[in-house]
């Protein structure tokens, strides 16, 4: 009976996680499971819950016999704007994205095979993106003739009918749905009573749509006819799947330090070939890389202070990294713009490797009521050069700030709560209409975010 009800948690979590819509550290969480948020995420070398394949594999087997199962309501606030343009087609103010409240669930379980093995999954989101602008920003002017700004850039095919542009000079709302699953199986193993090793293999499955892009048209490798030639916008869900590794290490160095590192592999996966057009290497949208090194300090019986680096390397994956500016296939005489998405070298959103600092303190108030605090420091991945592509993607968060507890309803079950606050942050530049002979003047994306969880831990 216990094995049919944690099945049936294992299902529920997997079928409401595509709902959710992450971008802190980039688009990775700024912490997994409930514990790590309310401490900024910082959990390398802390143990104590199910979230290892996500955290650390080599945790799970300090973590004992536990299932850990939880939901953050995740509210980020995105707004693009455009301005000093000359050519008409500023945004007229700040364009707020709707979609702005998600429920992101959490999922762990372990289970101990004798003293010193353990085996267990996590089931967590890697990240995920979710904009939903709307549409009617810039005027099209008379409909089905070529007379205003977008209605050059898009051509006659999107131009026919239109009354109205949304601000990347597409039709309709403007916006992109990603999301990422992954399921870790975790096999750890204690080497000796100080240090342990853990090993999950990752299975990711992600989803992604698009929407108001085909302002776009003309850069694809065969623009054509949009209603008839298009792998770029506008066509549902399409979805992939691929796989990875997470190694990980904990050692007790005494009774007071603990230190831990693990390693995520690049995860390949399949392509998005209703997207093919959109994203670099023909829909190709891997899972970067990423290591992370961990140490957590008992200064106290009653408190603990635990410090994170993180590395994500956006770099290894060329339609995330590869600047908005690279022109790919482009020649001459085809207005510098056909063949510019789609292939290796062609048009991506910029993005750089993010570097993440992570600090958390936990006190235990008493023998019922564990408090936690935490702050939370990554890169702002987005250059001013890339504004323009990352108005659907403006993953642009800095700093964060946490608090959390945990209180033990009985010996064998608890409650943890968590809360972040992911300070305002914009990054500004030229639009990239400008490179088009247009004097389209400079744009502005921004953002701030909110979320709250609650999870519930039970031991057996």
């Amino acid at each position: 009976m216990k094995l049919k009800r944690i099945l049936g948690v294992m299902a529920v979590a997997g079928l409401t996680v595509p709902g959710m819509a992450w971008a802190t550290n980039g688009y990775f969480s700024h912490g997994y499971g409930m514990k790590a948020k309310g401490m900024g995420g910082a959990a390398t070398a802390v143990t104590g819950d199910t979230f290892g394949g996500a955290n650390n594999p080599a945790s799970m087997v300090w973590a004992g016999d536990r299932l850990d199962v939880g939901v953050d309501l995740f509210s980020p606030e995105r707004s693009i704007q455009r301005t000093g343009s000359a050519a008409g087609i500023n945004t007229g103010g700040s364009v707020d994205s709707g979609s702005n409240l998600f429920a992101v669930p959490e999922f762990g379980y372990n289970k101990m095979l004798g003293w010193n093995m353990a085996l267990g999954v996590t089931v967590y989101g890697n990240g995920g993106m979710n904009t939903d602008y709307p549409g009617g920003q810039i005027s099209a002017g008379v409909p089905g003739v070529v007379d205003t700004v977008c209605d050059g850039f898009n051509g006659t095919a999107v131009a026919a009918g239109a009354t109205s542009y949304n601000a990347l000079c597409g039709t309709g709302r403007l916006g992109v749905d990603l999301m990422q699953l992954v399921i870790a199986p975790t096999f750890s193993m204690k080497l000796n009573k100080a240090h342990s090793i853990g090993i999950s293999p990752l299975i990711g499955y992600q989803r992604f749509k698009a929407k108001g892009l085909d302002g776009f048209q003309g850069f694809t490798p065969s623009p054509g006819t949009f209603a008839t030639n298009n792998n770029l916008t506008n066509n549902g869900y399409d979805s992939s799947h691929g796989f990875g590794l997470r190694l990980g290490w904990i050692g007790k160095l005494s009774d007071s330090v603990t230190v831990g590192a693990a390693y995520a592999t690049r995860m390949r996966m399949s392509k998005f070939d209703k997207y093919k057009d959109l994203f670099a290497e023909r829909g190709d949208f891997d899972m970067p890389e990423n290591f992370n090194l961990g140490i957590a300090i008992k200064a106290t019986p009653a408190l603990m202070i635990a410090m994170d680096y993180q590395r994500i390397n956006y770099s290894g994956i060329d339609s995330v990294s590869n600047p908005s500016t690279n022109i790919g296939n482009s020649v001459a005489g085809t207005g510098f713009t056909v063949g510019s998405l789609g292939c290796g070298s062609c048009r991506g959103f910029g993005w750089s490797d993010v570097n993440v600092f992570k600090l958390g303190v936990e006190y235990q108030y008493n023998s019922n009521l564990t408090l936690r605090a935490g702050y939370n420091h990554g890169d702002n991945p987005i250059k001013s050069r890339d504004v323009t592509f990352n108005m659907i993607a403006p993953g642009v968060i800095k700093d964060h700030i946490t608090l959390g507890f945990t209180y033990n309803v009985s010996k064998d079950s608890e409650l943890t709560m968590s809360y972040m606050h992911a300070f305002k942050e914009s990054v500004s530049g030229a639009s990239l209409f400008n490179r088009f002979g247009v004097a389209a003047g400079n744009e502005k994306i921004q953002m701030y975010q909110n979320a709250l969880g609650i999870a519930y831990g039970m031991k057996f």
